[in-house]
Parts: structure tokens; sequence; C-alpha cells
């Protein structure tokens, strides 16, 4: 690997993988509303918000962070009261109960008008802030800190929609990964290069540590670590882990005010990349050079997934962070290049087609259905077991198989998610 794709990589990963607070869909929009609202450079009488089908449905059930509330009006209220755009996906971070019954009368007065907008890019924000005669247009697109169109009065501050798509492309096509460049940049690089990934481990362990003090959510983890718990699934390093990673995901997705590291624009999925191989690297009391290793395998598998896959799709991020998850627990188990690539046929073998159906607290489920998986693949990997390019959408090469895993999320799961949002719209 020449040392232009390494640095191509360290920046990807950089991107990647930053902190957020709250669910990355209902922070997007406060972010594009923070934004519409410093450009208006005063407090809007009316927001109107048009926003594609997957914003909307990952927005809608889940808790937004210090607001005991949930679902998008509170998040867009905050956006332009006390959001800062500076702040990126924590822009909601100076979040105080005075502005909170402020958002809360802003939603009393039917200040903000939410829309669905068709034919557009799977993450797309728009919105609109209107104070008297003056008012400005705020678009986020394709990544969920991505501006593409800045306008007040009519008058276009900043504007790249045009060659938005023609750029993603280049830049997209730029650094194709595969898994043998992820494998070998993980293994290969030098340790002091790549010890920037501990980060992950550090901020959302911490996510955890939190979590585990509170009742959040469904408490998932508080029931795998409970009496029934330990009493009928054990304590074990498979259980360490499924605790860790639901405690993080159980508060997140109950709006605590608690920052994670997330990989590819979600805080679940840089959660479930970390937190599982986290788990198990502290129990079988790995070196520090075999954590950093495993956890920048898992999470550039995770990156290299959703390039194809798509920041939003109905799939669940599950199942691409927890197949990376299971690559480096495979490597910590002492399992070679041959051995993580079966691990990653196992995973795709098994839950694929599990549904997105938006973020809210029982993502926690889905998140511990991943981490079971993902040990399991890992535990059949590390026995030469395979599942076989004979069974269902399993390819012999890695790397194919991955790619229809990817065509089906992206794809074949389009009208799966048109109907997921008509559910979720007209319940009674």
């Amino acid at each position: 690997m020449n040392d232009t794709t390494k640095a191509q990589i360290i920046r990807l990963i950089h991107q990647e993988v930053v902190p957020a607070i709250g669910c990355t869909e209902p922070m997007a929009v406060a972010l594009a509303a923070a934004k519409a609202a410093e450009v208006l450079e005063s407090k809007p009488d009316r927001i109107d918000v048009y926003l594609s089908a997957n914003i909307l449905k990952n927005a809608m059930g889940v808790g937004i962070p210090g607001t005991g509330m949930i679902g998008l009006p509170i998040s867009i209220a905050l956006g332009v009261l006390i959001g800062k755009s500076d702040y990126g996906l924590e822009v909601l971070r100076d979040v105080t109960q005075s502005a909170i019954e402020k958002g809360k009368q802003m939603i009393k007065n039917k200040c903000i008008h939410i829309n669905l907008k068709e034919n557009v890019d799977k993450l797309y924000i728009e919105i609109v802030c209107h104070a008297g005669e003056n008012h400005s247009e705020v678009i986020i697109c394709h990544e969920h800190t991505h501006f593409v169109y800045i306008e007040k009065n009519g008058q276009s501050l900043f504007d790249i929609r045009d060659i938005n798509s023609l750029n993603q492309e280049l830049c997209d096509d730029e650094l194709n990964l595969s898994f043998s460049i992820v494998y070998e940049f993980a293994m290969e690089m030098p340790i002091e290069d790549i010890r920037f990934i501990l980060k992950t481990a550090e901020l959302n362990k911490k996510a955890a540590m939190e979590a585990m003090k509170g009742n959040y959510g469904h408490s998932i983890s508080g029931t795998i670590s409970g009496v029934y718990g330990r009493k009928f699934m054990g304590d074990s390093a498979y259980t360490h882990m499924l605790t860790m990673t639901a405690a993080a995901c159980d508060a997140r997705m109950d709006g605590a005010l608690i920052p994670v590291m997330s990989n590819s624009g979600s805080g679940n999925q840089g959660i479930a990349a970390t937190l599982p191989v986290f788990s198990f690297a502290e129990d079988i009391k790995c070196n520090d050079e075999q954590l950093i290793r495993a956890l920048t395998l898992s999470h550039l598998m995770v990156i290299y997934v959703k390039q194809s896959l798509g920041r939003l799709s109905a799939l669940c991020g599950c199942v691409v962070a927890a197949t990376g998850a299971s690559c480096g627990i495979t490597y910590l188990m002492g399992g070679n290049k041959t051995q993580i690539s079966y691990a990653i046929k196992n995973m795709i073998g098994n839950i694929t087609g599990m549904i997105c159906d938006g973020a809210k607290p029982s993502c926690a489920l889905k998140v511990s259905s991943g981490v079971s998986t993902a040990m399991l693949s890992a535990l059949m990997a590390i026995e030469n077991k395979v599942v076989t390019s004979a069974e269902g959408i399993i390819d012999e090469d890695v790397d194919k198989s991955i790619a229809n895993l990817t065509t089906i999320g992206s794809k074949g799961m389009e009208v799966t998610d048109r109907i997921v949002l008509d559910i979720m719209t007209h319940k009674q």
C-alpha cells in the first residue's frame, strides 16, 4: 500500500468517525435549523421544513438530548433558539431548561411545519426560516453536515447543488476500498499512526458507563446484567459486550445528553463498531496494539460497507456495524485474514434484511442482536466454519458477498422502506 493511499484512509477515518450527541438525523435537522437562524440573524416566526423519507423516518421517535422529549419539532425549535452550527452534530450541546420551555412554546404556537420531500437524496434536509419580510434557506444533502445551499432573501450565499453529485462521485471513486485494503491497513500501519482510534473506545466506554447509572429506554443493558440475565445468560465475555453496547444505545436513543463517537453518520454504528470489540479486548486482556488494530479493522470495515450501501437505507445499520465488530473480535481471537473473511460471510448469511424502522429506544434490541451475531460469527470463523457460496447470497469472493448485501439494502429494500414509512406515519 502506497503512502498516498494510507494518507487517504486516515483522512477518511477522521472524516467518518466523529463525536455526536443524540441521534444524528434529528441533530442534522437541528444543525440546518441553527444555520438558517444564523443566516436570518433574528428569531424566526415560521419555520418550513422539507425532509427526505429516510430522515423523517429516523427522526420521528427518538429522544432529543437533554429535553425529555422525542421527535423533530423540539430539535428544530432548539436548533433555531440555541443551536450553533460550528458545533456540527453536537449542535444542541448548550441546551438549557429555559430554551426547552421556549421551544415548547414555539411548537404550541405552530411555528414549525414539517413536510415530506419526494424525489431527493435519501439524506436531504431543507429549512426555510421566516421573520417578517425576511427569510433564509439552508439545504443539507448526502451527508449529515454537508451544506449544499445557503440563501437569504433570495440572494444565494453558497450553492454547490449542481456540482455536488459530481463532486461526491469523484470523491467516492478516489478511494476504492476492498476487504484486502481494509485488512492490510489495519494490520500493517505503524501503530502510532492509528493510535487515534482509541478515542472511539474512550468516548463510547464513557457513554456506556454513564448510561449504566441511569434507567434509559427499555434498559436492555439492565436486563442482560440483571438477576434473570445473569441466571439464564451467565456472566461472560459475551454478556459483558452485550451489556456495555446496549447501555450506550439505551441512553443515546432515550435522549441522554451523552456524546458518542459515530461512524458514517450514525452514533449507533459507532457504538456497535467499538464497544463489542473493546469489551472483548478488556476480558481477554489484550495489549494496546491488538486493541488498536482490532478497532481500526472494525471501524474501517463499516466505512467500506457504507460506501456502497449509502448513509441511510432500509437496512438496519447494526447489520453493518456488527459485521465490523465481528471482524475485530475474530482478529482478537487470533484469527487470520481468511478467518476474518469467514466472519463477514457468516454475518451476511445471517442477519441481512433486518429493517430500519427509524431511530428509537428499541434500537438497543437490534444492536444487541447484531452483537450476538457478531460473536457467533467470530466463533464459527475461528473454527473455520463459514456460510458457503452454495448458500443464499454468499459468494466465494468476500467483496462480492459484501456487494450483494449492499445491493439488497440500497436497491432491493426500497419498497420495504416506503412501506415502513407508510406504516409509521399512519398508525392510529
